[in-house]
């Protein structure tokens, strides 16, 4: 029992520090704009149900981001394999209003979300969040290469999906 009164101390504590953390990834990691509070409860409910340890210092929050982006991995596999449609992408107007900055916004998430998960929290960790390659790999796991491979990818999706311009998947 004590055991298990110490695990359940740990998780509280990881919720309390990485919430805000997680929920911030996750709104740019969604795919749907409600998504995103599911994704970091679903989240903390596969860390409860681990049977493994919990990590401790840094390993704790690559734990987390890396179940996070797990679970929109099978999210993104889920939708595509049922056929659901995405949201088509309007074109930005040259005008400078707040609906045209809402506008702007939704359309720069839309194109994220076409972007394969792995891709996609690269491009928002290193574009969104300013974390520099070497934190990238460590919190998924994957070598500064392999980072740097995918943010070119995305960023070339993205320059696509947003003007036109021919990628190379």
């Amino acid at each position: 029992m004590a055991i298990e009164s110490e695990r359940a101390d740990r998780l509280e504590e990881l919720f309390e520090s990485h919430h805000g953390r997680l929920y911030a990834l996750a709104v740019r990691m969604a795919v749907a704009g409600d998504d995103a509070t599911d994704l970091v409860q679903e989240t903390f409910l596969r860390a409860v149900r681990s049977r493994g340890p919990i990590p401790a210092g840094d390993g704790a929050e690559r734990w987390l981001v890396q179940i996070l982006v797990n679970l929109c991995r099978d999210r993104y596999r889920r939708r595509k394999y049922r056929g659901q449609r995405r949201a088509e992408l309007r074109p930005v107007r040259e005008t400078r209003s707040a609906e045209d900055a809402v506008v702007a916004r939704d359309v720069v998430h839309a194109a994220l979300a076409q972007l394969p998960v792995r891709r996609r929290a690269v491009v928002v960790l290193r574009e969104l969040e300013d974390r520099d390659t070497a934190n990238i790999a460590t919190l998924l796991g994957m070598s500064a290469v392999t980072v740097r491979w995918h943010l070119s990818k995305g960023r070339q999706q993205l320059r696509h999906l947003l003007g036109g311009e021919e990628t190379g998947r």
